[in-house]
């Protein structure tokens, strides 16, 4: 699971757009997001691609800061976020943190929660933290391209998602063209300069990297539970049988 606290950027000076958000979010997402603290929202996210969706719609409108935490989650099923537990939630608050400090990048962060400093931090741990700050790299790529769109451009990229048309083959770009009243040579273009199919072919890559970190990080936090638990099951060694005394007839 992840764990996605997102912070409105300017919030003493704006209205607040949180409610709009959690709306906005309910057609991305199974997951719960709620509000859990002043202008900030939180939610426990299962599929890695969920997460590229959401952190980019809230790139999109620049109102965000989003931090997204890699580790465990202690969540009961149904359960507020507010209730919730683990490294996850603490990766999830450094990530928002570092994402407001990011000044002149694009305000995301990925952190993933791990055990132990420097040299005692285990193999798996060092191979997710890693594997997270590349998928921050990614996604902060694809960032760019989304905030620098014009509302041209997003009318044209819109009405392409729309048809469900993910590599903005030459007929989907008519019928928005035709939708639209527009040119299909202005349709190209706008895709051209948006970035949009290059977007669309790096979103995977970015999920990929957050569930391999994902993996990585929860299977070294769970590990010694796991051993433990192993040894525990474990039955005890039979006794050390006293040896039997020999009769004549053994000779």
């Amino acid at each position: 699971m992840y764990v996605l606290t997102v912070d409105q950027r300017g919030s003493t000076s704006d209205v607040d757009r949180v409610p709009e958000l959690i709306s906005a979010l309910q057609s991305l997402t199974p997951a719960r997001f709620e509000r859990s603290v002043g202008d900030e929202l939180q939610g426990v996210v299962e599929q890695p691609d969920e997460v590229v969706d959401i952190a980019l719609h809230a790139l999109r409108s620049g109102y965000w800061y989003v931090g997204i935490g890699i580790g465990v989650v202690q969540l009961v099923p149904g359960g507020s976020p507010r209730e919730g537990s683990g490294s996850g939630f603490v990766a999830a608050r450094k990530a928002v943190e570092l994402a407001k400090s990011a000044a002149g990048q694009v305000p995301l962060s990925v952190v993933a929660g791990t055990i132990g400093r420097g040299k005692e931090i285990p193999p798996q741990a060092k191979e997710g933290a890693m594997a997270g700050a590349n998928a921050q790299a990614v996604l902060r790529l694809i960032g760019r391209l989304v905030q620098q769109r014009t509302q041209a451009q997003w009318r044209v990229v819109d009405s392409l998602r729309a048809l469900q048309a993910g590599d903005g083959k030459h007929g989907s770009q008519k019928h928005v063209a035709h939708q639209l009243g527009i040119t299909e040579q202005s349709v190209s273009r706008a895709v051209l300069r948006s970035g949009w199919q290059e977007e669309w072919a790096a979103r995977p890559a970015a999920a990929m990297l957050l569930d391999y970190a994902q993996s990585r990080i929860v299977a070294t936090q769970t590990a010694p539970t796991q051993t433990a638990a192993t040894q525990t099951a474990q039955p005890q060694s039979d006794p050390p049988q006293t040896a039997r005394p020999r009769n004549e007839g053994d000779m």
